[in-house]
């Protein structure tokens, strides 16, 4: 059995015991969050819209980090200008404990 998950603009797609990182949720380590499911795939078949919407997917943060840093470095040839940018993004792991009915 698997899910297709909504979360922020993206979805993924996840089964009981996977673990997901997605972008920075505001939980704590160890909590739970819930999911709403756009698709669910099982022995049954397939159920999408309405009938997916009767599902929940529950998963428990294993983590809140930082991903490896991007440099950025911008210039203009021949005049000088040097700019010199890290980024790091957060995310949080989540792993997916249980696709249900609500």
């Amino acid at each position: 059995m698997y899910a297709i998950i909504d979360n922020g603009n993206k979805q993924y797609k996840v089964a009981v015991g996977d673990v997901v990182r997605l972008e920075k949720l505001n939980a704590e380590v160890g909590g739970k969050v819930e999911f709403n499911v756009v698709l669910v795939a099982d022995e049954n078949g397939v159920k999408v819209t309405s009938e997916a919407a009767g599902y929940k997917a529950v998963g428990e943060v294993l983590q809140q980090a930082k991903a490896k840093k991007v440099i950025v470095f911008k210039y203009k040839a021949k005049k000088n200008e040097r700019k010199k940018q890290g980024h790091r993004q957060p995310f949080t792991d989540v792993k997916i404990v249980d696709i249900a009915v609500r």
